[in-house]
């Protein structure tokens, strides 16, 4: 049998597990110190200090837990990766990944630190993904607590750097993930409190635009405006999204420095790309080659690249048979998930992308992500403790 029909045919209990719940509510205030304490070290991507102190503070943690601890130094990115691994008596192999980094700047923890206010907690990276980093924590702790080592292997690996594409752990993580049977990613819950079952991928598209220079008030009809021909191709070049595939593509940096009585000999400019498949990535890559060449200014230069980052996370049958473990077992204590999809690309693209059944959003719910009105929202921290240790425990069970 198929590890997805095997899911399938788990015979979910109707009630809740009062254990798991229990233990789940008993460590909802503590789990709050751990996030504050989490939430008011610096850790954006560049950060290496804050980022050790993060992964200092969750590393003595999951020791505590008796977790064999592993490191993997992101070089030259800043941090260190980490798994945590807990041996059991099962067969399932059962990989949470979660990420340390954030995209504040330094600072941020100390003009703005963890406060709640009217039910939610704020602060830089509370849901993304100090919130997914804590339900993991506290997801091993609980299945600790009831002494359920029903699995092969628990392991939880924390990312230093998946702000900025995980392009120094992108390896590692696939290397991980092939060795397990299932993924749960631990990136925030949805704000309508859902799971994420598939993801698009990025891509980053580059114009470089070649003129040539000249004095813009005595001869400008000598030159060749660079800054005039890119923004040109901006305009043509935005056009090659694709709705009904969910294809997008903005621009969002424009480069042509130099002096303003210069007609710009070069210019640039750089756009994000999102697609739901690879094959969109490939006609993307095409069609920009082909379109800029159509030029606005005569003896330009212009070349394009795109470069891929996270790749795509497709609906699987798989990804699908998860949902329905994760839908009945939030029904034992009388809640309802939402299922969507994301055009935000994340580590779980790379586990599905190994072909391992994967399903995202499994963290703390919450809001504004990536903005400063960042929140979490209190009141899930015990139904996502309940939620993902329920996961495991369903998913540890044999065919």
């Amino acid at each position: 049998m198929g590890f997805a029909a095997a899911v399938c045919s788990s015979q979910l209990l109707a009630e809740p597990n009062k254990d798991v719940y229990d233990r789940a509510a008993s460590y909802k205030d503590e789990a709050l110190l751990l996030l504050e304490r989490l939430v008011n070290i610096d850790s954006g991507s560049a950060n290496t200090a804050g980022l050790e102190r993060v992964r200092g503070v969750v590393v003595e943690e999951l020791q505590k837990l008796g977790g064999k601890i592993e490191t993997f130094p992101a070089t030259p990115h800043p941090g260190t990766n980490v798994t945590a691994t807990f041996e059991g008596t099962g067969t399932r192999k059962i990989l949470l990944m979660a990420h340390i980094d954030t995209v504040f700047p330094d600072g941020t923890a100390k003009n703005k630190p963890f406060y709640i206010k009217d039910g939610r907690a704020y602060g830089p990276g509370v849901m993304d993904n100090k919130g997914g980093v804590v339900t993991g924590l506290y997801a091993i702790k609980i299945l600790k607590a009831l002494n359920f080592k029903d699995y092969a292997r628990l392991t939880l690996l924390l990312d230093t750097n998946e702000e900025v594409g995980s392009v120094d752990t992108s390896a590692l993580i696939r290397r991980v993930a092939k060795q397990h049977d299932v993924v749960l990613n631990l990136e925030p819950g949805r704000p309508a409190d859902g799971l994420v079952l598939w993801r698009k991928g990025g891509a980053t598209a580059l114009v470089e635009v070649k003129g040539r220079a000249a004095h813009a008030g005595v001869a400008p009809e000598s030159g060749r405006n660079a800054a005039t021909e890119v923004a040109h191709q901006v305009l043509q070049l935005g056009k090659l999204g694709d709705a009904e595939k969910l294809t997008t593509i903005n621009f969002t940096v424009l480069t042509a420095n130099g002096a303003t009585n210069v007609i710009p000999e070069n210019a640039s400019a750089k756009g994000d790309v999102r697609a739901a498949t690879r094959e969109e990535f490939d006609r993307i890559e095409r069609d920009l080659a082909r379109v800029s060449q159509n030029k606005l200014i005569p003896d330009t230069q212009v070349k394009t690249t795109l470069s891929r980052g996270l790749p795509p996370m497709p609906r699987t049958p798989a990804a699908e048979a998860l949902v329905k473990t994760a839908e009945s077992i939030y029904a034992e204590i009388g809640k309802k998930l939402t299922i969507e999809g994301s055009g935000g690309a994340a580590d779980a693209s790379l586990a599905a992308d190994e072909g391992v059944p994967t399903l995202d959003g499994f963290g703390i719910v919450g809001g504004g992500i990536h903005t400063p009105e960042e929140y979490a929202e209190v009141a899930s921290v015990v139904p996502r403790f309940y939620l993902l240790t329920r996961m495991v425990m369903e998913l540890s069970k044999k065919p």
